[in-house]
C-alpha cells in the first residue's frame, strides 16, 4: 500500500511512503525484542542522559520540524514550532522525575513488604495526526524512561513526522530498536498486537478506532490505554467574567483549527448572560485571521484532510436543519473551513451528540447552574470540561459533579506533563502523563520477605 502525504492548504503531494511487508514488519518486531533485553537493564541516569539529548535535538531543529508538521497536517507554523518545544519539555520532565516516580514503595506489615516497578516490554502505539509530535512524545518519553521500548504506527498522512521522530531518537543516541516507527496497513495491526513481543497498547484517536483496537487488545490479553474522542463542555455561569471567558472560548475552540480532542466544543451558557456572551464570542472568532499556515500572523489554518471538511459541513447542515441558528461562518473551500458559530443548539442535534472536529462552535443555553451540569453530563464522552465563574468554592463543588477526566476552572484546558490526563465513558480509559501515566505500562510487583 502507498501512503501519501498531502499538503492540506495547497493539496500538493509532498511525499509517498510504502507500507512494510510482512517480513519487514517481523524484522522490526525482532529488533524491538532484542533492544528491550538490553534497554531494561540500563540505569535511570543512562536513560535520562539520552532523553535530555533528545530534547536538545528537538529544540535545535524546531523550525525544520515545525515546517514538516505544518506541511503535512496544516497547523499554523507558530503552533507547530510550539508543539515541538512542548514535546522537548516533556522529554526533560521525565528525564528529571522518572526515577522518583518509579521508586520502590514500602508497606507497614509484619514482614518486609514492598512493590517494585518492572518494565513490561514493547508498547505498540497507534497515534493521530492532529498533534503529530506531542501525541507521540507524550507517551514515548515516559514509556522509554521506564525501561520499555516502543513501536509507533502513526497516522498515514503524517508518516514524514513519524520518520523524523525516529531519526531524532537515533541522533540522540538511543539504541536501534528502542523507538521504531512502522508504516503498516490497518490489516496488519492485529498481527502486531498478537505478537508475544508486544505487551501493551496505547491509542489516541477516534471512538471507532479505539473500540477496534481495544477489542483486539482484550482478545490477546494485552494491557491497553485509550484516549479517544471528546465533546468538551465549556460552562459559563452568571457570575463569570464574560469578556475573558469569550476570549478563551475562541482560543479553545479554534486552536489547531478546532482539531483537538480537548478543544471546547459545547458552550453551555446560562440564559441570563447568553446574549452577551454570544456577542463577545462572535467578535473574538471574527477577529481571527485565516489563511496560509506558513504566513506570519495567520491564526487559523486548514483542516488536515478534505474528508474532514466534508464531514464537518454535513454536521453543520444537519444541525441547522434541527433548529440551530447560524451566527457566523459556515462556508468552506477544500480544506479551508470558515470559523463558524451556531446558537440555540439542542441536546438532540448532531452538533451536540457528535464530536465536531473542526472550527465549529456550538452554544447551548441552560436555564440555571444545575441545568448546565445536567447538559454537560448528558453525553457519551467525558474527556475534559471547563467552568467559568468568579466563585471558586462553588466551582470546586461543580467540578466534582462533572463527568470528565479533567476539569479546569477559568482556564484553557491543556495537557501538562505533571498532571494525569485521560477520559471516562466513550472518551476512553487509563491515563497518560504524571506519575500515573508512567506506571500504566509497568508491572507493579509486590515482594514480601519474612
Amino acid at each position: 500500500m502507498l501512503f501519501k502525504s498531502i499538503n492540506p492548504f495547497s493539496q500538493d503531494v509532498i511525499a509517498e511512503y510504502e507500507s512494510l511487508t510482512i517480513s519487514e514488519l517481523n524484522k522490526k518486531l525482532r529488533l524491538s525484542e532484542a533492544a528491550f533485553k538490553n534497554w531494561k537493564k540500563t540505569s535511570f541516569q543512562q536513560r535520562a542522559d539520552k532523553m535530555r539529548k533528545l530534547a536538545e535535538v528537538l529544540r535545535a531543529n524546531k523550525e525544520k520540524l515545525g515546517l514538516l508538521i505544518t506541511n503535512e497536517m496544516g497547523k499554523i507554523i507558530s503552533e507547530s514550532i510550539a508543539e515541538v518545544e512542548k514535546s522537548a519539555s516533556n522529554c526533560d520532565y521525565y528525564a528529571d522525575y522518572a526515577e522518583e516516580m518509579l521508586k520502590d514503595q514500602y508497606y507497614d506489615t509484619a514482614f518486609k513488604s514492598m512493590s517494585v516497578y518492572d518494565p513490561m516490554g514493547a508498547v505498540f502505539a497507534v497515534m493521530p495526526w492532529n498533534y503529530p509530535f506531542w501525541q507521540v512524545l507524550r507517551y514515548a518519553a515516559p514509556t522509554i524512561m521506564a525501561g520499555n521500548v516502543t513501536l509507533l504506527k502513526h497516522a498515514s498522512n503524517v508518516i514524514g513526522c513519524a520518520k523524523a521522530i525516529e531519526n531524532a531518537f537515533l541522533e540522540a543516541g538511543f539504541p536501534e530498536g528502542v523507538f521504531q516507527q512502522i508504516s503498516i496497513e490497518i490489516s496488519q495491526v492485529e498481527s502486531v498486537i498478537a505478537s508475544h513481543i508486544v505487551q501493551g497498547i496505547t491509542l489516541t484517536g477516534s471512538e471507532g478506532a479505539g473500540s477496534s483496537v481495544a477489542g483486539l487488545a482484550g482478545k490477546h490479553i494485552k494491557k491497553s490505554v485509550m484516549e479517544l474522542g471528546g465533546s468538551d463542555a465549556f460552562i459559563v455561569l452568571n457570575d463569570a467574567n464574560l469578556e475573558k471567558a469569550a476570549e478563551v472560548a475562541a482560543h479553545s475552540r479554534m486552536l489547531n483549527a478546532g482539531q483537538a480532542c480537548i478543544c471546547a466544543k459545547r458552550f453551555i451558557v446560562i440564559e441570563k448572560v447568553a446574549d452577551e456572551f454570544v456577542s463577545l464570542f462572535s467578535k473574538n472568532i471574527q477577529s481571527l485571521k485565516q489563511g496560509n499556515p506558513l504566513e506570519q500572523g495567520i491564526q487559523l489554518g486548514p483542516l488536515a484532510r478534505l474528508d474532514l471538511a466534508d464531514t464537518l459541513a454535513n454536521q453543520l447542515e444537519k444541525s441547522l436543519q434541527q433548529g440551530a441558528k447560524l451566527v457566523l461562518g459556515g462556508a468552506h473551500d477544500n480544506c479551508n473551513f470558515q470559523p463558524t458559530l451556531i446558537d440555540f443548539v439542542s441536546v438532540d442535534s448532531i452538533a451536540f451528540q457528535e464530536e465536531t472536529f473542526g472550527p465549529l462552535a456550538t452554544v447551548i443555553r441552560a436555564k440555571d447552574e444545575n441545568d448546565s451540569v445536567v447538559i454537560a453530563n448528558n453525553h457519551r464522552y467525558g474527556l475534559a470540561a471547563a467552568i467559568w465563574t468568579e466563585n471558586r468554592e462553588n466551582a470546586y463543588k461543580l467540578a466534582r459533579k462533572i463527568e470528565a477526566g479533567n476539569v479546569f476552572v477559568n482556564s484553557l484546558v491543556l495537557s501538562d506533563s505533571r498532571i494525569p490526563f485521560g477520559g471516562i465513558k466513550k472518551s476512553g480509559y487509563g491515563r497518560e502523563l504524571g506519575t500515573v501515566g508512567i506506571r500504566e505500562f509497568m508491572n507493579m510487583k509486590s515482594i514480601v520477605i519474612e
